[in-house]
């Protein structure tokens, strides 16, 4: 979608965004960049689960803190199966109130709420694009879900997290038909595309049968054009988020500059979805670093959300969430980088970029 007609149709939507005007902190539209956070819980437990036993959605109190520090959008993890347990069948309503709760508890204080179907490109152990969890399939998905909050800045709909265990050549198909349904379905809501191999930096440009995601995200088909890639980071050994030492930052950076390149020379745009790192100063050093990193190039990032708040987390050691009112490390070491502090942070180019 072209400037001017995006222009246009903010417009049209302005008046569903009026509620934020009477925050005391600016609501961000999408022509500012987004800085934030992945709010996790509702991912939780085994299938199915029961609601506030075994997952959980963010609380009020957590969106709140997370929006008392400048952030100005968060990533809501949730599964497949419980929004619609039976493929082909329509969304749980149980499920889909719980969803549109949060949707509209964290747009109300002026965060964007990017919806995050946490599968792993999987439905229930099968493989999307599978004979048990084919194309068709999740196209179903999205085209039942798309209309819920279409023509809608604040809400973003990022196809699947981290495709795994799938080549790029065998996920595309089920990409493009994801979004064929979206738009389909009425939404010219912003897409996020994830790649595969976890859809990491330093990864993206790694041989694939049939192609890295580089190459073969090429292909990827939006009517309108409006879609930007979905990147993860994280800084340790084999840049899983799993080990304790932060000791691959250079490395994790330098994958992020390669990344900027291929963007800037493709014309892409992209959003860092996950990253973070335990409670050590290597780690809270590295943070920092990627953060300044992805802010000096909102002509091609959108932002970031980093990895993780939570509810429930106790002592998971990449946990922002706060303890007894003080903030984790993590959160101190990126505080200042929160702030969308001049005109390019503001009106972030990298959404006109699609």
């Amino acid at each position: 979608m072209g400037g001017c007609e995006r222009a246009r149709a903010g417009l049209r939507r302005a008046g569903g965004l009026l509620a934020m005007l009477a925050l005391l902190l600016p609501a961000p539209g999408l022509a500012e960049c987004l800085r934030g956070a992945n709010v996790a819980g509702a991912e939780f437990g085994d299938l199915p689960g029961v609601a506030g036993k075994t997952y959980t959605y963010p609380s009020r109190a957590t969106l709140s803190y997370l929006r008392s520090k400048g952030m100005n959008v968060v990533r809501l993890p949730f599964r497949w199966e419980r929004l619609q347990p039976q493929l082909g069948a329509p969304l749980d309503r149980a499920e889909l109130a719980r969803i549109d709760e949060t949707v509209a508890m964290a747009t109300g204080m002026g965060l964007a709420v990017i919806l995050d179907p946490h599968n792993y490109a999987k439905y229930r152990g099968h493989m999307v694009g599978s004979p048990k969890a084919p194309s068709s399939a999740f196209a179903d998905f999205w085209r039942r879900l798309a209309p819920r909050y279409a023509g809608r800045d604040d809400v973003i709909y990022l196809l699947m997290n981290e495709p795994a265990h799938i080549s790029a050549a065998d996920w595309l198909p089920s990409v493009n038909a994801a979004i064929a349904a979206i738009r389909e379905a009425g939404a010219d809501n912003l897409v996020m595309v994830p790649g595969t191999i976890w859809t990491g930096a330093s990864h993206w440009f790694e041989a694939q049968p049939g192609g890295s995601n580089a190459e073969v995200l090429a292909g990827v088909v939006d009517p309108l054009d409006r879609y930007a890639f979905d990147i993860h980071q994280y800084l340790d050994a084999d840049f899983s988020g799993t080990k304790t030492a932060c000791d691959r930052v250079g490395d994790a950076i330098a994958a992020v500059d390669a990344m900027t390149r291929w963007l800037s020379e493709t014309g892409n745009s992209a959003f860092l979805g996950e990253f973070g790192g335990h409670p050590r100063p290597d780690c809270y050093r590295g943070l920092a670093r990627m953060v300044g990193q992805v802010n000096a190039r909102p002509d091609v990032w959108l932002g970031w959300a980093i990895w993780a708040a939570g509810d429930w987390w106790g002592d998971y050691p990449l946990s922002i969430q706060p303890v007894d009112g003080e903030d984790r490390p993590q959160m101190v070491a990126i505080s200042r980088l929160i702030e969308r502090r001049n005109p390019e942070e503001k009106a972030c180019s990298a959404f006109k970029r699609n």
